[in-house]
C-alpha cells in the first residue's frame, strides 16, 4: 500500500500558478497534456490552493455546519441558479456562506478554464459542495458510504456518457484528507466485475417510457431519462460498495491530502474511498464527450465495447 503523495496514480502540477497560468509559454500543450492525464484515471495535485481562496473566507467556512436534514449530506451550492442548500444559521451567516460559496465556485472556474483550456468552452457546471463533517466514522447507509471504494453516478442528473469531473480543495488546518484508490483503474475493473454487474442485461434492456416520463412530468414528479449508460453506472457504484471481495481483497494505495492542497480527477472512472478528514470543498464539472482529448478512453466507449451496443440513448 502506498502511503502519502509517493502514489505513480499523482500527476504534481507544479508549472502552473496563481493567479492561473502556466509557466512555460506552451500553455495550449500543457492543458491539453493535463487534460489527457485526467482521462487516463490520473489524479491532478497542487500542493496549494492555485485561485484566489481568502483565508478568512475560510476560516470562516471553518465555523460553518450544515443542517441535520437527511436529505443534505452537505452544504450545496448551485451555480446556474445561485442557490445554497443545507447550511444552517442566522441569516447574517446563511447570506455570507451563500456569497462565499458563489465566489468559491467562480474562482475555480476561472483557474479550470486555464488549467483544463480545451474542456472550458464545452462544459456544463454542476454543484459545489461544503464538507464539513468529519467522514471517518459517519454512520449511513451502505450505499451512502464514501469510505467504500467506488465510482461515482448522479442518480438524478443523467450524463449520457458525459464525464463527471471534480476539483477539490482541503481546508482543514491541520489535518489531511485520506483516499483510498487502487492502481487498476476503470478500464480493468470494467474487465473484472461489469459482466457481474449485469452490463449486458442492462444494455439489452428498453429505455425509459417516454409515456411514462410524460405523466410524472404532468403530476411534477422528477422523471430523469437514465439511458442504459446511466442505468449500469448507478448499479455499478451500488455493486462496488457492495462486493466484499472487491473491497477487502483490491490492493489499494493510501492518499493523504494535506492541509490547503487541490487535486482534480474523473470520479466516475477513478475507484475512490474517503477514509477521514473533515473541511473539504468541492466543484463538478460534466464534461461532454465531445471535448475529451481521447474519448475512446471514456467509460461509456468501454462499456459499449464490451456490450457491443450503444449505450449513451434511451430507447
Amino acid at each position: 500500500m502506498t502511503n502519502q503523495l509517493s502514489s505513480s496514480l499523482l500527476s504534481q502540477i507544479a508549472d502552473f500558478k496563481f493567479p492561473g497560468e502556466w509557466n512555460d509559454g506552451a500553455a495550449a500543450q500543457r492543458a491539453k497534456e493535463s487534460c489527457a492525464q485526467l482521462e487516463e484515471g490520473r489524479i491532478l495535485y497542487f500542493d496549494n490552493i492555485p485561485f484566489d481562496f481568502p483565508k478568512a473566507d475560510r476560516e470562516f467556512l471553518l465555523s460553518q455546519k450544515q443542517s441535520e436534514f437527511k436529505g443534505h449530506k452537505n452544504i450545496s451550492y448551485r451555480p446556474n441558479q445561485d442557490l445554497l442548500r443545507g447550511a444552517v444559521g442566522s441569516s447574517e451567516d446563511l447570506a455570507k456562506t451563500h456569497d462565499i460559496m458563489r465566489r468559491y465556485s467562480a474562482e475555480v472556474v476561472k483557474f479550470l478554464s486555464k488549467l483544463l483550456a480545451p474542456y472550458s468552452r464545452h462544459w456544463t457546471l454542476d454543484f459545489a459542495s461544503y464538507r464539513p463533517e468529519q467522514e471517518q466514522g459517519r454512520d449511513l447507509a451502505l450505499h451512502k458510504r464514501n469510505d467504500l471504494l467506488h465510482v461515482d453516478a448522479f442518480p438524478t442528473r443523467p450524463m449520457h456518457g458525459n464525464r463527471i469531473l471534480r476539483c477539490f480543495n482541503n481546508i482543514n488546518p491541520s489535518a489531511p484528507r485520506v483516499w483510498h484508490t487502487t492502481s487498476d483503474r476503470f478500464p480493468q475493473i470494467a474487465e473484472n466485475f461489469a459482466a457481474d454487474a449485469g452490463l449486458a442485461q442492462i444494455a439489452a434492456r428498453r429505455g425509459h417510457n417516454p409515456l411514462v416520463v410524460g405523466l410524472k412530468k404532468m403530476v411534477g414528479m422528477k422523471a430523469p431519462a437514465h439511458s442504459p449508460y446511466d442505468r449500469f453506472m448507478l448499479r455499478f457504484h451500488d455493486y462496488l460498495k457492495e462486493k466484499r471481495d472487491f473491497q477487502e481483497n483490491t490492493p489499494k494505495q493510501r492518499i493523504d491530502f494535506p492541509p490547503g492542497s487541490t487535486w482534480i480527477c474523473y470520479t466516475d472512472s477513478v475507484p475512490h474511498a474517503v477514509l477521514s478528514g473533515q473541511y473539504a470543498l468541492e466543484q463538478t464539472f460534466i464534461i461532454p464527450l465531445r471535448a475529451l482529448v481521447t474519448p475512446e478512453k471514456s467509460p461509456i466507449r468501454i462499456l459499449e465495447k464490451m456490450a457491443g451496443r450503444s449505450l449513451a440513448e434511451a430507447a
